[in-house]
């Protein structure tokens, strides 16, 4: 286990321990590099259906990654759920229980389907969502479960899919910090009727800004096509003869470029390995940290592994006797990029109360008027503690990092040791006594 000397803590004007430095990240291998090269020499850009070879290895790599699921490439994280959404005919009025305690995407796109959100408490440890809260919120209109699997920790999935199946509804798996995450040895993605997952830049399979769609079903699969790309996919193999007369340009622009397509099947060789390392990493800085009194690990089940987008703790704040953003100053003032990732519970955001906004117009203000809902007055008291108490770091260590683990542990651990100089900063900086 790692030990911080006792010196003087730099936000008291000590000596920082020093920057915690990440990788840089994405990673792209040479192949990589060379092939973005032929494209744009070859000025084939535009990947409009598996006609397209990019598109077709990107998507026929995914779905051998995912068991043999229909895999449909789009062009960011968003769009891969609302055409999840929209495969599955969510549509105006259907109420979607979701989370609030995740980023935007996890709501917006049940937003921009003209259906209903509806939020469900988390456990108040990990940020996942509860099933019984989830149970406790199914009304004669829930047509969806959208979970979220937050910083690379799957939801419990046997209980979720257990619930669905009892009430008939569908699920749809927000996967967007998830890629290589498993619940009981299945693949993230691999349980819902849908799944959605983001690879932007900063993700575990990173392209530039992309994503994709998974489902068991290719039903859903060609309905989503056909609300989000154009010129292209009818002429893919299987297109459905029904669907041809509905086939137009009235579309969400969602399909993936060429160049993001090729980044994903390159990208993908390399992921497991990457995973693994980030495991590796968490698990010694789990065993450095042993000792720690005031920040804890989340109590993840057992049955899932986390694939560890970010790094996530709980602070002790009563234990501490400050406030958790002071513990965050003193962290980050030695070196240590550490926040508070989710500032507030979605269900309190301006734009979603529709009775008292005074912003820009939005797309859904009228159907939340209509639905009656009143997000202010969720009862989320789980979310509103971790919002309060949690603190998370980016966490791109995809190769072995044994020094900066030692590095972290020691920033906390000085913190920690300096705990009565925190307390009277924080009482100095408050005005009490």
């Amino acid at each position: 286990m790692a030990k911080a000397r006792a010196t003087k803590l730099a936000l008291l004007g000590g000596r920082p321990v020093g920057a915690v430095e990440q990788p840089t990240f994405p990673y792209y291998t040479p192949r990589a590099y060379r092939r973005v090269a032929q494209i744009m020499r070859e000025g084939r850009v535009l990947g409009f259906s598996r006609g397209v070879p990019e598109v077709r290895e990107a998507e026929h790599a995914l779905s051998r990654y995912h068991g043999g699921r229909h895999v449909l490439t789009t062009g960011s994280g968003h769009a891969s759920l609302q055409m999840s959404l929209a495969g599955l005919n969510i549509a105006e009025g259907d109420e979607v229980i979701t989370t609030p305690y995740s980023y935007g995407a996890s709501t917006s796109c049940i937003l921009h389907q003209n259906a209903i959100p509806i939020f469900a408490d988390v456990n108040r440890d990990t940020g996942l969502i509860d099933p019984k809260q989830i149970e406790a919120r199914i009304t004669r209109r829930t047509r969806a479960i959208l979970l979220v699997h937050v910083y690379g920790h799957p939801a419990d999935m046997t209980a979720i899919m257990r619930l669905a199946k009892r009430h008939d509804l569908v699920v749809v798996e927000d996967c967007s910090q998830a890629h290589g995450a498993t619940w009981k040895g299945k693949l993230a993605g691999n349980f819902g009727d849908a799944a959605g997952f983001s690879c932007m830049g900063g993700k575990q399979l990173a392209a530039t800004e992309a994503g994709y769609m998974v489902t068991p079903d290719k039903d859903v699969y060609w309905r989503a096509c056909v609300n989000s790309q154009h010129l292209g996919r009818d002429v893919d193999a299987g297109f459905p003869d029904e669907l041809r007369p509905i086939v137009d340009s009235l579309v969400y622009t969602y399909r993936v470029t060429t160049i993001d397509a090729m980044l994903l099947a390159e990208q993908l060789k390399k992921l497991g390995r990457e995973i693994e390392a980030r495991r590796n990493n968490i698990a010694r800085l789990h065993k450095l940290l042993a000792d720690s009194k005031y920040v804890a690990w989340p109590r993840h089940s057992p049955h899932g592994r986390g694939s560890y987008y970010m790094w996530s703790m709980n602070f002790r704040a009563k234990r501490a006797g400050i406030h958790r953003d002071t513990f965050l100053k003193a962290v980050q003032a030695e070196g240590l990029m550490m926040n508070n990732c989710i500032a507030s519970p979605i269900n309190t955001w301006p734009r979603l109360q529709w009775r008292t906004y005074r912003g820009p117009r939005t797309t859904w203000h009228g159907n939340l008027r209509r639905a009656k809902v009143v997000y202010r007055e969720a009862d989320v008291p789980n979310c509103r503690h971790i919002v309060d108490h949690g603190v998370q770091s980016l966490f791109r260590f995809f190769k072995p990092a044994h020094a900066t683990m030692h590095r972290i542990a020691d920033i906390i651990y000085k913190v920690e040791e300096n705990i009565d100089a925190l307390r009277t900063y924080e009482r100095s900086q408050t005005g009490g006594d």
